[in-house]
């Protein structure tokens, strides 16, 4: 559940102070209800609906979870989160479901759910009210878990609010001995976000423990709950889980960091809870989730949850046992660039062997290596592989390690490319070639030989190429992707390897635009097309991180500012993309006569501004957490300003204009900048948006 109302409701209850997680945790003895001896998969509401479930809803889900082939690879929870049931309970004090949300009560649900050879799932709150405001079960326990069991509920989710600042472990207790009492075998979920220390008496208790505060569809908050669970590997264990809450696959992330969160959660023996729309997701979305390999490592048997071998600089290598007796190991890099990760068989912890099959659990490749464990790892990228010792080498080809170098280009110009492979295995490799694959309008030409009869064991060869960019650009930033690839002979046939690279070319910004970032951003102009490629955390409070194209000066009282959002990336629901108007554009986190119009991809459109002086966002035309109707592209953005108020409009059409709000905006100056900005909502993420006809009357 949102820990934004754990925190409030904590606040207001004066609930005991937080405890801070250990760098590990030893757990109590364990709880031994024979369940969950492999971490739990399935789906849950929360995160895509929140409020707005329905027995419709899961119904749907549980249909898509058998069609898409998922139940099959081991989704097998649908879960009801909050908001299921009425505001008050029945005369005898029973929870009552929502008779318009769930019209043949849950227990009709549950029917349909285990018809579907699928498992029900419900949520409750070990304290007064949930999260929500509904009844909670504190002082209901055997009440609650007996309506439970009737229903034929298989799995119990057990939030923490309204908790009246008693000790988490004896109210999660309570509800255990209650779940235990009806002899239904019940999956007990703690998740009480990782306060009091649960993660070393979650294990006594219940089956999963949540280890940190909510997740959220964006690259930072998954990193940061990485980095707070990863440390706990020694209270896992069968029937005993570490929770770093649920998947945010699908949700808005890039496909590269839904990757990176679905390796780490199974390297790390977690839960594999989907929080996606899966009736609607995308053929890539659903193939993250079916990956049957990396599930298989989440699966191990052994349950054991991997640890560190290193994290230094932000690239991270985790290993984790396995049960056949090989090693899963990951190799995670934290940065926005690619970097060369790399560990040994060794330091996985895998015995001396003759050699090591390396299984790529996303490419689906099998190589050998004689040790070296190593790959260029995109900007948040993941590579996983599944490594284990072989006394007979030579049933795979070598591992070839490629690297190629990634100059800066700009249009037209031309710059030497370097790509350099060495054999990892520990058989020779025939027949080596190494090529360039660019993209059309680009040139390629070798510079040095590219084909190589024989690469022994630990030997390198190396060619150069040059090559030129286009001149002229189809857009104002313009995205090419260039193929580095090896291909080679041995015992095993032949197989080529290609390692791509993302390269960004921007017509440059001219006068009398000029730029501003104070995070990571790309801009481009080209005619009256403006693009901005840019992070940024968010602009609200004392969050103030954005990227801009903008004209000094160019605001003044009577302005009229019209501009065109004609696409933008969905790097978070809130990621912003619109007009801004300030004294001084440069003058972030200072700077008053601050005001914003903006579409979010997941929020629609909205007008901030800065109503104290502050140099700060703090008012907001639409309700908290919202935005007005449903973002669009391409959508027309109109600003109006009279004196020091602020008028912000939408359209779809050109035609029909939309009021979003009215802003009196302190300190405005009498010429104040003016241009377009984006926020990508999640820091560390860039994402692009474009802008076209941008005019002041």
């Amino acid at each position: 559940m949102r820990k934004t109302w754990a925190v409030l409701v904590t606040a207001v209850l004066a609930a005991a102070p937080l405890t801070a997680l250990p760098h590990t945790a030893t757990p109590a003895a364990a709880l031994d209800n024979h369940l969950a001896r492999t971490p739990p998969m399935g789906w849950n509401d929360w995160n895509t609906f929140g409020c707005a479930v329905s027995d419709q809803l899961v119904r749907q889900t549980a249909d898509k979870l058998v069609s898409s082939g998922l139940r099959d690879a081991g989704y097998r929870q649908v879960n009801i989160d909050d908001c299921w049931m009425a505001k008050s309970r029945s005369a005898g004090g029973d929870l009552v479901p929502d008779p318009v949300k769930f019209p043949h009560g849950i227990k009709g649900l549950a029917d349909y759910v285990h018809s579907r050879g699928l498992r029900l799932g419900i949520y409750e709150s070990a304290g007064t009210m949930t999260c929500a405001g509904y009844p909670g079960s504190l002082n209901h326990e055997r009440q609650d878990a007996n309506s439970f069991a009737s229903w034929g509920v298989d799995y119990l989710k057990y939030d923490n609010c309204y908790n009246m600042g008693l000790p988490a472990r004896q109210r999660y207790r309570t509800m255990g001995d209650a779940l235990a009492a009806t002899h239904r075998p019940i999956v007990y979920s703690l998740c009480n976000w990782g306060e009091e220390n649960v993660a070393s008496w979650g294990a006594s208790v219940g089956n999963l423990w949540r280890t940190t505060g909510d997740i959220d569809a964006s690259y930072g908050r998954m990193l940061g709950i990485f980095h707070q669970n990863v440390k706990l590997a020694d209270a896992a264990g069968p029937g005993a889980w570490n929770d770093p809450d649920m998947l945010e696959v699908g949700n808005g992330m890039t496909p590269v960091e839904d990757r990176t969160e679905f390796s780490l959660w199974a390297e790390m023996a977690a839960p594999l809870i989907a929080g996606t729309d899966l009736r609607h997701a995308r053929p890539d979305t659903l193939a993250v989730y079916g990956n049957r390999e990396v599930i298989a490592i989440d699966q191990d048997r052994l349950g054991r949850q991997g640890r560190a071998v290193s994290m230094t600089g932000g690239r991270d290598v985790l290993a984790k046992p396995l049960a056949d007796g090989s090693v899963a190991v990951a190799l995670f890099n934290e940065n926005a660039t690619p970097a060369v990760i790399s560990t040994t068989a060794s330091a996985a912890g895998l015995p001396a062997a003759k050699g090591y099959a390396l299984r790529d659990l996303w490419a689906h490749r099998t190589t050998e290596t004689a040790g070296s464990i190593r790959a260029t790892v995109p900007g948040h990228g993941t590579v996983l592989y599944r490594v284990t010792p072989t006394a007979a080498p030579g049933r795979y080809l070598p591992r070839m390690f490629l690297e190629s170098t990634t100059p800066a280009w700009s249009p037209g110009s031309t710059a030497t490319v370097t790509s350099t492979v060495t054999n990892d295995g520990g058989q020779s490799a025939s027949g080596v070639r190494l090529g360039l694959d660019v993209p059309a309008g680009w040139t390629a030409t070798p510079l040095t030989p590219t084909r190589f009869p024989q690469l022994a064991p630990g030997h390198q060869a190396i060619a150069r190429f040059r090559v030129t960019a286009p001149a002229v650009l189809p857009r104002p930033i313009t995205r090419a992707v260039i193929g580095s690839w090896e291909s080679l002979r041995g015992p095993a046939g032949e197989a080529k390897e290609t390692q791509h690279a993302m390269v960004e070319l921007a017509a440059p910004v001219r006068a009398p635009w000029k730029t501003f970032t104070d995070n990571t951003a790309v801009f481009g102009a080209q005619g009256d097309r403006l693009a901005i490629d840019g992070a940024g955390a968010d602009l609200w409070y004392h969050t103030d991180q954005y990227s801009a194209v903008y004209r000094p000066g160019a605001e003044h009282d009577g302005s009229t500012t019209i501009v065109k959002v004609t696409a933008q990336d969905r790097t978070n629901e809130w990621a912003k993309a619109g007009i801004m108007v300030r004294n001084d554009i440069t003058g972030a986190d200072t700077a008053p006569g601050y005001v914003i119009l903006a579409v979010a991809p997941g929020k629609g459109y909205v007008l901030q501004w800065d109503s104290t002086g502050s140099g700060h966002l703090d008012a907001n035309s639409a309700p908290s957490n919202q935005g007005s109707g449903t973002a669009g592209y391409p959508s027309l953005l109109k600003l109006v300003r009279s004196g020091g108020q602020f008028t912000g409009y939408y359209s779809l059409d050109g035609s029909h204009w939309t009021l979003v709000g009215t802003a009196t905006v302190p300190g405005a100056a009498a010429a104040q900048d003016v241009g377009v900005f984006t926020s990508s909502h999640s820091e560390g993420t860039s994402g692009e948006a474009d802008f076209t006809g941008f005019r002041q009357t």
